[in-house]
């Protein structure tokens, strides 16, 4: 090497130098992103409710009078408890109270003239013996023997004419009766009164057909409560009763129970500006865990189609369309690579291919300049 050629390097040294130190200073600095370990744990696969479900009553009554009228008495309070047959309501009913004594008083009549009838046609049975008896010694004629038949055997017919007229005056005190049962609103089984509509003194009447009209009291039985929930018909086929699930409520956020599916609708529910839906009726698993919920609570379910344990998985928010993952090398560049997935729900999805137990993976996928080929760092995890 010439002198020339040696100070020529070394002038060119502290150029690269200075150069590469520039160029360090001036590099792009990793980005921070969100990230998960690749492990071993459980996946469920499950599906849940399109729009928000309820919590439901297994017997719920919107009572009404059959009879419509004026309130008389309310026998209960909002909230109270009642069994099944007790009074909740009376309609003024005086007139139908009077013609019921015109009809009691009518059946006693007709009674007593039963008595009187058969005491007679009794009486005239044993004037026939006795004149068929005289008639046999000679005593009498045979016309005076016929007649005493013939009077025996009208007194009979009246005395079962008479019958006749006690039958049909009990039907009719018993029609008084039923009509007056119309006005007459009882509990048909043991529950909660749950609102009353209509106050002492106004008018109430049943809901003619075709037109909606509030119940008089809503009656709820907070004794058996299941979910009832709205599923994607394209999630039907895949639901049966009898499997397992899980019931989340917003009035108990972190709270879950335990539950299972009851019964599946047999047809779709088309709703205007709303996807098709098939309505599922899902059970707690503990009755004692639905004590004290409100009917009518929203609630979501989730059902379990199936569980594997043990299995390789990654949080499902690492994972972009296509399977694709970004993966955090040691070093520090993010590196795509396609996967192949197994059962998954929204939390983690089984890996089945193209990772391994320990690599890390992106989660933030949605930041600004997460793509393949970025310096990366990892993000502080959160306690």
């Amino acid at each position: 090497m010439t002198p020339f050629s040696r100070r020529l390097l070394l002038a060119a040294i502290p150029v690269a130098l200075l150069a590469a130190g520039t160029a360090w200073l001036v590099r792009p600095k990793p980005i921070p992103v969100r990230t998960a370990t690749v492990g071993e744990g459980l996946v469920d696969a499950t599906i849940a409710n399109t729009r928000a479900g309820e919590v439901e009553s297994c017997r719920r009554a919107k009572l009404s009078t059959i009879a419509g009228g004026r309130i008389e008495r309310i026998e209960v309070s909002e909230g109270d408890q009642v069994v099944e047959g007790q009074l909740l309501m009376t309609l003024w009913s005086e007139d139908q109270a009077a013609q019921l004594a015109v009809e009691r008083a009518g059946l006693d009549s007709a009674r007593k003239r039963v008595g009187e009838a058969c005491t007679q046609a009794a009486n005239a049975a044993d004037e026939a013996k006795r004149q068929s008896a005289l008639l046999a010694k000679g005593f009498v004629s045979a016309s005076r023997e016929e007649q005493a038949r013939a009077d025996a055997a009208a007194r009979q017919a009246a005395c079962a004419t008479a019958r006749a007229e006690v039958r049909a005056a009990e039907a009719r005190v018993a029609a008084r009766e039923t009509d007056q049962r119309r006005t007459r609103l009882v509990a048909p089984f043991s529950g909660t009164v749950a609102k009353i509509t209509g106050k002492l003194g106004e008018y109430t009447t049943p809901s003619p057909p075709g037109i909606a009209m509030p119940p008089a009291i809503d009656l709820i039985d907070r004794s058996c409560l299941y979910v009832k929930a709205p599923m994607d018909e394209v999630d039907a086929p895949r639901i049966a009763a009898g499997q397992a699930a899980t019931i989340s409520l917003d009035a108990m956020p972190g709270r879950s129970f335990p539950a299972r599916v009851k019964r599946i609708a047999p047809y779709v529910a088309a709703i205007e500006k709303q996807a098709r839906t098939v309505d599922i009726e899902v059970e707690f698993a503990h009755p004692a865990d639905a004590e004290g919920l409100l009917v009518g609570y929203s609630a979501d379910v989730e059902i379990l189609l199936d569980r594997r344990e043990g299995v390789l998985r990654l949080p499902t928010a690492a994972i972009r369309e296509g399977d694709r993952v970004l993966v955090l090398n040691a070093a520090g560049v993010l590196e795509e690579r396609t996967i192949q997935t197994g059962l998954a729900n929204w939390e983690f999805t089984e890996v089945r291919a193209g990772l391994a137990a320990g690599e890390v993976v992106v989660t933030s996928l949605e930041r600004e300049g997460v793509v393949a080929g970025q310096r990366a760092v990892a993000e502080p995890s959160s306690p």
